[in-house]
């Protein structure tokens, strides 16, 4: 059974506890999946958190627009990744998915937030590019003004959801000035012209991904979300909400590590004995839960400082998500060894937890990445 402890923190509201509660249970009954194939299978996650409610915290409700509640959007995160790493897939683009429409669009883009909240349409973040991963501000892609519409030209990769999505949210240099001020961004829905996926990208934990190819794709003025050069604006202003969320992903990987190893270790026998009467794998334990909890407390003093009020979060969202990640691959590493030849087995779930964690320590600004922002917002503030 799983430490809930954690809930009883001060970060926590009821509403938040009884959020968890509720969620844990569906978990219980509704997860994991049939991973098989993964794009019906994403398909099929979207349908189901849709149809429960639980993709309502994703995004504003249109009708009644209040602010994210990021505490809730962690909850639910780790929840999801503690029970199927596809489920947390699943909610998680949903929401860094309409992000942008959450916090800068227009009355008229809003009509995706139903459907997104509903599960009835899939969203994705075209942010990356072959050149440009983490340094969005060097993008390569253009947005070109023609009349009433503007002409997108370029390719995007490592998109999640990628050619399963209704519609992209698309970042293109429109140049209004160089470097970061001169990005805008786009609602680019799949059919459009001029867009196809120009490949799928297969990982260690299968995902839906894909470079997607714009070829003089024509979109209305009104597509773009904000205004003209807010593009970089729009995408670090989402990244600081979602951000502490990839952490709270990680944190539910660690915790079902954890979970697996202690049922491990009190059960399997060595010498005639548990393996958790050993002092070295009650060490291991040890540093473990102390992981665990350390980046618990970073992914939830970052979400309640957002929902507090607080503009931005860059500094609590990259240590959340640094140390989350990092030491989820820890603790990961610490339970697949403990379970000796059944942790690299495939199918068992230590060693899918494995190949889980690994991306998180890469996308929406890798671990290396995380710590020059750490820096400058340290120097910064010094």
């Amino acid at each position: 059974m799983p430490d809930r402890s954690f809930l009883s923190w001060p970060f926590f509201e009821e509403r938040h506890r009884g959020h968890a509660e509720d969620l844990e249970a569906w978990c219980a009954v509704n997860l994991p999946v049939d991973h098989h194939d993964v794009d019906a299978a994403c398909r099929r996650l979207v349908r189901m958190l849709g149809a429960a409610g639980w993709l309502l915290p994703t995004a504003i409700d249109p009708d009644t627009p209040a602010p994210l509640d990021v505490r809730k959007l962690c909850l639910t995160r780790e929840t999801l990744a503690r029970h199927d790493g596809l489920a947390d897939f699943a909610f998680a683009m949903q929401g860094l998915g309409t992000g942008a429409i959450s916090l800068f669009g227009e009355a008229h883009h809003k009509e995706w937030l139903r459907k997104t909240r509903a599960g009835e349409a899939l969203a994705a973040f075209a942010l990356s590019e072959p050149r440009s991963g983490s340094d969005v501000a060097n993008m390569d892609m253009t947005a070109t003004r023609d009349g009433g519409f503007y002409v997108l030209s370029g390719e995007k990769t490592w998109i999640s959801n990628g050619g399963i999505a209704d519609f992209y949210v698309v970042f293109a240099r429109t140049g209004e000035a160089p470097g970061a001020k001169g990005i805008s961004c786009f609602l680019v829905p799949a059919d459009t012209a001029g867009l196809s996926v120009a490949e799928r990208l297969e990982v260690i934990a299968p995902h839906p991904l894909a470079r997607l190819s714009f070829a003089d794709c024509r979109v209305p003025a009104s597509a773009m979300i904000g205004k003209p050069g807010e593009g970089f604006k729009i995408a670090m202003s989402v990244l600081d909400v979602f951000r502490s969320t990839v952490g709270a992903a990680a944190l539910g990987f660690a915790r079902r590590a954890l979970d697996e190893t202690i049922s491990r270790t009190a059960s399997r026998k060595l010498f005639g004995a548990p393996l958790m009467d050993l002092q070295m794998v009650q060490g291991h334990v040890a540093d473990m839960a102390l992981d665990v909890d350390a980046a618990a407390l970073l992914v939830y003093r970052a979400a309640w400082t957002k929902d507090a009020g607080a503009a931005r979060v860059t500094r609590e969202a990259a240590m959340a998500k640094l140390y989350a990640t990092d030491r989820a691959q820890s603790v990961i590493d610490k339970a697949v060894q403990l379970h000796g030849g059944d942790g690299v087995r495939k199918g068992h779930i230590v060693e899918s937890l494995y190949r889980e964690i690994r991306a998180l320590r890469i996308y929406e600004g890798a671990s290396d990445v995380q710590k020059v922002v750490i820096a400058r917002q340290v120097a910064g503030a010094a």
